[in-house]
């Protein structure tokens, strides 16, 4: 009885040991991720931030561009009549 109880006590060791290496591993995994998670979060906050100011820069025109197309409108139109 002995014996069995020796060899479950190392068995419980080997698997314990194999256990924190396995979940060493994912934390490894997971870290990864998440760094690689962060940086596309920053890149994408910079390129929405230079989007920003690229339509901040145009939307002045925006309104000017709308009433030149209205105005192309109302001539066609009235050129069909």
């Amino acid at each position: 009885m002995e014996l069995v109880t020796f060899w479950l006590t190392i068995a419980g060791g080997v698997c314990w040991a194999v256990c924190f290496w396995w979940m060493h591993r994912i934390s490894t995994r997971q870290d990864s991720v998440l760094c690689e998670l962060r940086d596309q979060a920053k890149r994408i906050e910079r390129l929405s931030k230079a989007e920003h100011d690229l339509i901040k820069e145009v939307h002045p025109k925006v309104d000017e561009i709308q009433q030149g197309v209205t105005k192309v409108v109302e001539t066609v139109e009235h050129g069909r009549s």
